[in-house]
Order: C-alpha cells, then structure tokens, then sequence
C-alpha cells in the first residue's frame, strides 16, 4: 500500500486532519509540539497509508520531533506528500511549502482554515495558486470536515503525478547545486540529488551526515565553503542560508501578489483583545491561577463529587448484593467470596469511584487546550522559565503531565537543547498526574471538605514551585547549558467542538479506565492475599499478615512525617507500581464498604496535619514504574533514571518533614 505523509507547520491542524481522512483518533491539542513521533493510519477510501509527521517550519530540523520529519524524507518510501497549509497565514506556511515541493515527490496541499481566512478578509484564489505551484490545492475546514471529501479524491489522482518546481537561486548557488548533485550517487530510493544540495547548502546536519556516506567530509566542507565565500564576497547576504531564504522568500511573495487579495485590514482582532488581558505581565499569571482554581472546583465540589459519591453507592450497594447473591448461589468457598468482595470490589471499585471526577478534570483541560489558550499559558511561563535555566517551551511537556507523566516526558522530544530536554524529563514527574488525583479525592473528602478545590489546588502549585526550584539548582549545577530561545505560535482562540472534546477527553482517560481493569485488578488480587496471609498461615488478623510485615519496615522512617503506621507504609509502597493503587490498598486493608467508610475510617490513623503531609509526599515521592520506564527510554540512561527516582525520594521526605514538624511547632495538628 502506497504512503502518504502529511506534513505542515505547528498549529494548522495536522493532525484534526488526519482523523478526518482516516477515520481514527489521534491525541488533538492547540500548541506547538502535541505530536512526537510518525502516527500511520490508513485512508478511508484504502488508497495508501497515511503518515502524521511532527509539525516543522523547515526541514532544517533542531529538535528531535523536527528530526522525524526530515528523516522520513531522505529514508521512508514516500508516495505523495500532503501539505496542510493555515489560509489565514499563508506566507509563514508556504516557506515549508516551497522546500517539500522541492523534493520532487506527488504533491497536495490542504489548504485549511479557509474560514478564518476568510472571516479575515483574505481571499485566496486557490486554482490559480494551484497552477503556479504545478499541483492541487484543496480548501478545507479541517476541524468540521468541510472539502475532505474532495481532498481524498484529489489525492488518488495526484499519486502518479511529481512536483516539478525548480526555483533559480541565482549563479552561486546553481553552481554549487550542480557540483554536490554530481558528487552523490544517482539511486532511485535516495531522494533527488537537486534537492539533497540545496539542504547541504541551507546547512541540515541530517542531509550533510547522509552526504558524508558516499563524499569525503574533505570535499563536502570545500564545496560549501567556496560558495559561503562566494555569497559574503558577491552578494549582500550574510550566509548561504540567508541566501536562500531570501531568494524562496521573494518566490513566495510573488505568489501572494498574484493569489491572495485582503479585502479589509483587521489591525485588532478578538484573539488580540483577548491576548491583551490573558498574557499581559501583570495579569497573565493570576488569571491562569483562577481558571486552575475554577477547574478544581468544578472537579471536586460542584460537579465531580456528587457523581462520585452516586457511583460508590451503585458499587458498595446494587453491585455488591448482585455479586454476593451469585457467589452465594454458586457455592463458593469463603475464601472466593472474600476474595472477590473484599480484594477485587473493594480494590478496583475504591478507584473507580473517582473515574467521573478524573474525567471532568480532563474534559476542562480538553478545553482549554482546543480553545487555544494552553500556548498562551507557556507564553506567560516563559519569563519565570527563562529566570531558572529552561524556556517556555519546557512548560509544555509539565503541563501534559498533568494528565500523565509518561506523555509528558515523552513530549519533552520537541526541546532543541539537549542539557535542557534531559532537566525537563527528569523534573516532569513532580507535575501532579491524574493518578495521583484519586489519592487526593479520598484524603481531602476525609478531612479537607470545606477547602476541597483549593487543597488541591496548592498541591499542583506545590509540584510546579518545587519543579521550578529544582530546575534553577540543577541548571546552575548539574546541568549548565548555553541560553536558548522560545518560539511560539499562539492560535486564534476557537470555541472547541463537543464531539472533539468528548473524543479527547476518552482518549486521556481511558488509560485510567484500561488500569483499573487490568494493573489494578491484578494489584488488588496481590494486595488482599497479602493481608490474609501471614508468617502464621491464612486467614490471618491483618496486623498479622505479611503486608503488615512489609509495611511496618517502612513505619519507624514515616514517623517523622506524621504517619508511621505499617498501613501507610504499605498503601507507599504499592504506589511506587501506579499512583491510584494507594487508593486500592488502603480500601483492602482498612476493610472498607463505601467511600464514606474509608474515608472515616481514615480519619482514625490521620491528622489534617499528617494528611496534608501525606499528600506532599504522594506528590513528591519516586515516579510510578511506567514513568521510570519512560525516563530510562528517552535519557538512555541508568544514571539519570535512578537520579530522578532517588532526588525525587529524598525532596519529598524533606518537604514532608517540614510540613509536619513545622505545623506541629506553630500548634496545627
């Protein structure tokens, strides 16, 4: 089956594209760097293999997101590429335009967003542009669908028809052009030797590696520098790759003039006005302070409390009885029945009571990412980011942790400087995932109900203060770096579609759900034959059982902390294999029919002191078993993955011990 790549800028929507022409769902969020790696789908109507490519503005690539794009070019076997291309910034977009059209390949470009374009003012003859580039040109509206239809169509009449535009970059250069294309080999699966010297000339690292295959490095590095003396002696450019850029630049400024007429000048938008009050230096941070606290209280007293206190009675009652009633009838052992009931139901339900308030965190996430305001977050990021040694852009891979640490760690790929990329995996885990959430709502229903949002609230603030902190420490120690530069482009607010929303939240929640019947359910399994087994056989008192043993190591360290019972030590140690098993634990062992009962039954072992201490430390201790999996695949590295479980240990028992000692030393208990 043939292979289509798509490919574009950040923020044109690539990849709502990709579904539609798919018909499969990928992770769709409003900032730059969402996609980290090549996603394959297959074309509604089985005419080739679609191919999602990380967003590019060029294929000069500087991070390792950028590298997937450029290196599916010069190794994979492309049939046609598909360019999706914003209509209402056609300029900025047609740059990527101009050097994948370049490469030689079938050609398409999506033009989407033509209603904002339009909406703009900005009308783009779209057939003429089509006739001077030499390919087809389909507008479309991505988001709603509107011309995909027509566009599939027109890609499987374009499959056999190549891009022929060769644009003159004036005698230094063509001459130069000529002289690499002689060096490199002709082979059908290389791609054209035309293009491969404009890259090499433009100075892409993964193009001049290739060369360096089949040229001595010798005569590769006299060819580029005869022409780079050439261009500084000879023209008023600074550089070959100015000089091209400016010679594609004044390409496509010839395009616009014939293809494009703005009808009105919109000096000031809504999106500006907007702009002017949510990423102001004064205000930016505040308002992004409230709308986290509106998010949490929606989460947990408005919306997500209710539904999960109505869930917990449909599973401790109406579940409960049906399933006891059919292990009653089948004759079950006592040992079944307990099993089932006391390790399966109350492990596994005492987290699944918290899906609805997990997924109504995610569901206003969702939106506030579709809406466009998250690139305005790492906007107002950037300064305080910039002050500790990182960019706006590492804010990005933090707040996707938020939903889970694994993603976010993996979207720390799209970060240009090596030094800074490995300081924001290793400090990602601190960001307070949806796991640890379920932790949050037992232990605040239990002695923090007037406070709810705003307890948890000052725990994710908590995570990001400690997270910055360590970033300004280990930049200034561990990891110098040179300074680096933060570009981002900030998407026209949008009202984000109900059916994308819903699809988006499922898709970050449903690794929640996927856990709670596979991970959790077998954890629930191990953690109760642990409490009935003990040193002095089965069915043993739980203070007896081997989890006691093991839990009650742990005890005399805790204690210092505010809760050094084998209990916590226990529910501790199970959340090192995921977050939401410190839920699963503590509702087997302390033997708990509802949410209510546990959460009073909690309330015997606990102090709102120790509490809140204990919620610190869930916060702050070592990251889960898939988020260390995750650290040692992107660092491949040993060191810093038992750096980041063992800093991250030793920050959490410091913070908790002042937490505790502290509030004891000023009367709190």
């Amino acid at each position: 089956m043939r292979t289509i790549a798509l490919a574009g800028n950040p923020n044109t929507g690539k990849t709502s594209l990709f579904n539609r022409l798919t018909g499969s769902y990928e992770y769709v969020g409003n900032w730059t760097g969402v996609t980290v790696e090549k996603k394959v789908g297959v074309l509604k109507n089985q005419a080739g293999n679609l191919v999602d490519l990380p967003g590019v503005y060029s294929l000069n690539p500087l991070s390792k997101d950028e590298g997937v794009a450029t290196y599916s070019l010069l190794h994979d076997d492309i049939s046609l590429i598909l360019n999706i291309v914003d209509a209402s910034q056609l300029e900025r977009n047609l740059y990527l335009s101009v050097q994948l059209l370049e490469y030689g390949k079938p050609f398409a470009i999506a033009l989407n967003m033509i209603d904002v374009a339009r909406a703009r003012g900005i009308q783009i003859d779209h057939q003429l542009l089509a006739e001077r580039l030499g390919c087809p040109v389909v507008p479309i509206v991505a988001r709603t669908g509107t011309g995909c239809d027509e566009l599939v169509n027109r890609l499987s009449s374009s499959l056999d028809q190549p891009a022929s535009l060769v644009i003159d970059y004036g005698p230094i250069i063509e001459e130069a052009i000529q002289e690499l294309a002689a060096l490199f080999p002709e082979n059908e699966q290389f791609p054209p030797s035309r293009w491969l010297a404009v890259q090499l000339l433009e100075g892409n690292q993964m193009v001049r590696e290739m060369f360096l295959q089949y040229v001595p490095e010798s005569t590769v590095t006299e060819q580029v520098e005869k022409a780079e003396r050439r261009i500084e002696l000879e023209t008023d450019s600074k550089s070959l790759a100015h000089h091209i850029r400016t010679i594609r630049g004044e390409y496509i400024q010839s395009l616009l003039a014939s293809c494009v007429v703005d009808t009105k000048k919109m000096e000031y938008t809504l999106t500006d006005r907007i702009d002017s009050i949510v990423t102001n230096k004064v205000l930016g941070l505040p308002l992004f302070l409230l709308f986290a606290y509106l998010i949490f209280k929606l989460t947990f007293d408005w919306l997500g409390t209710p539904l999960s206190d109505g869930l917990d009675e449909f599973i401790t009652g109406p579940l409960t009885a049906t399933l006891q009633g059919w292990l009653d009838a089948a004759g079950v052992t006592p040992f079944i029945e307990a099993l089932v009931l006391q390790g399966i139901v109350a492990g596994v339900g005492g987290v699944i009571v918290f899906v609805p308030q997990i997924f109504i965190l995610f569901f206003l996430i969702s939106f506030i990412e579709d809406s466009g305001y998250m690139a305005r977050v790492a906007m107002v990021m950037d300064k305080i980011m910039e002050s500790i040694g990182l960019n706006g852009k590492a804010f990005i891979p933090m707040i996707i942790g938020f939903g889970c640490n694994v993603p976010g760690i993996m979207a720390a790929r799209t970060i240009e400087q090596p030094k800074e990329r490995l300081l924001t995996i290793i400090l990602s885990p601190l960001m307070s995932c949806s796991a640890r959430l379920t932790v949050y709502s037992l232990f605040v229903g239990a002695f923090f109900k007037q406070n709810q949002a705003l307890i948890v609230l000052s725990l994710y603030l908590l995570g990001i203060v400690v997270a910055l902190t360590l970033a300004k420490v280990f930049s200034s120690t561990l990891l110098k770096q040179d300074s680096s530069f933060f570009v981002i482009e900030l998407p026209p607010y949008r009202i984000p579609q109900l059916k994308t929303l819903l699809q988006s939240t499922w898709e970050k929640g449903k690794g929640f759900v996927r856990k709670a019947g596979t991970f959790i359910f077998g954890g629930s399994v191990v953690i109760w034959l642990l409490t009935y087994a003990g040193p002095g056989g089965l069915d043993v008192p739980m203070d007896e059982s081997f989890l006691a043993m093991i839990g009650g190591t742990l005890a005399p360290l805790l204690a210092p902390i505010g809760f050094g019972n084998w209990q916590a030590g226990a529910a501790l140690i199970t959340g090192f294999l995921a977050k939401e098993v410190v839920v699963s634990t503590m509702n087997i062992i302390y033997v708990a029919p509802d949410l209510d009962t546990l959460q009073g039954v909690v309330a015997n072992f606990f102090s709102p002191l120790s509490a809140y201490s204990f919620l610190v430390f869930i916060l702050l201790y070592v990251p889960c078993l898939a988020t260390v999996a995750a650290i040692k695949k992107e660092t491949n590295s040993a060191k810093w993955t038992w750096f980041s479980v063992i800093y991250a240990l030793v920050i959490a028992y410091v913070l908790s011990f002042l937490i505790y000692q502290g509030g004891r030393l000023i009367g709190f208990h």
